[in-house]
């Protein structure tokens, strides 16, 4: 089995990279050129031997067609974007090009190159933004009212998916996805800046950690959990299927449980700041994976797990 994965050099990428290597596929995947290339390709360092990686951008199609065609893939993960929501409302233009006509340029490539080959695009809980069903979920069927530039290109690109399904009888899945780290996030999510600050106060090295709002909620999981998650729903008749550990926390939670594992209380360290506060908060996300579940799928990280690996990695 051959699969090419965009964003093949991020937290999923690379996970999902590793897990589908240990399953016997050949991996092929694209990075896009960075100027300064000695950090780019950390997380995939270790395989890198293991795979087929070129350059390419979901911006630049004739790229992803080159790249495509050299791999002829029986599955392809669309995981690239311009991934970080806060970030997004400074680039809104950026991020809807990458996020939304990016996933429109892979469909089209997809169709025309490799239409025999399942296809799956990372979504994102993003998506629900404001809505939650009465019983306190967010699930397949309930509506999207998303409330950044980050959210919006990911409604759209989950929208073109399930439009090429239908019009093309292509084998193209939605995951939506709830957040979710490992000791592989970047510096400037939420969860690795807690706990990097944590550790770095408790050598000495920092005196304060200033958050946003801390009293937001999210649904945290694990990378290697969700990455499973991809694997199972790409080899499943083609649907949308939402992926969560159905318990929400705040950040508030996150370092009171990082902080005291360091023997601190977060109290006396934590600051907020406005200007790490979203132009349009999005309060709260849980979510129902019971669809995926009756399938087999069950996170093995705890919340609290996935904490503690985070600050003993660091």
């Amino acid at each position: 089995m051959r699969a090419f994965i965009t964003g093949i050099t991020g937290q999923d990428g690379s996970y999902l990279a590793e897990y589908l290597l240990g399953l016997g596929y050949d991996v092929y995947g694209i990075v896009r050129r960075h100027s300064v290339a000695e950090d780019q390709q950390d997380r995939i360092e270790h395989i890198k031997n293991h795979l087929q990686v070129s350059y390419g951008d979901l911006s630049d199609q004739s790229s992803l067609e080159r790249a495509i065609v050299k791999a002829q893939p029986d599955e392809i993960y669309n995981l690239a974007a311009q991934s970080h929501v806060r970030v997004s409302f400074d680039i809104p233009q950026y991020t809807a090009q990458t996020n939304a006509i990016g996933v429109l340029n892979m469909l089209d490539t997809y169709k025309r190159v490799a239409p025999g080959a399942k296809f799956y695009q990372a979504s994102s809980s993003e998506m629900f933004g404001l809505s939650v069903d009465e019983d306190g979920y967010q699930r397949e069927t309930t509506s999207m009212n998303p409330v950044s530039p980050y959210g919006c290109a990911k409604v759209f690109g989950y929208n073109m998916v399930r439009h090429y399904r239908r019009a093309y009888k292509l084998h193209a899945c939605n995951g939506i996805l709830f957040n979710h780290e490992s000791p592989r996030r970047g510096s400037n999510f939420v969860t690795k800046k807690v706990v990097n600050a944590a550790c770095r106060i408790k050598a000495g090295k920092q005196k304060e950690l200033v958050l946003g709002n801390i009293d937001s909620h999210r649904d945290w999981g694990h990378s290697k959990d969700y990455v499973r998650a991809m694997h199972m729903i790409i080899n499943e008749p083609p649907d949308d299927f939402v992926v969560s550990t159905m318990q929400t926390h705040t950040i508030r939670d996150m370092c009171d449980i990082v902080f005291t594992y360091l023997g601190m209380d977060y109290r006396d360290y934590v600051t907020q700041d406005k200007r790490y506060m979203r132009p349009e908060e999005l309060p709260y996300l849980r979510g129902d994976s019971t669809k995926i579940r009756t399938l087999g799928w069950e996170p093995e990280y705890t919340f609290k797990e996935m904490l503690h690996e985070m600050i003993e990695h660091d």
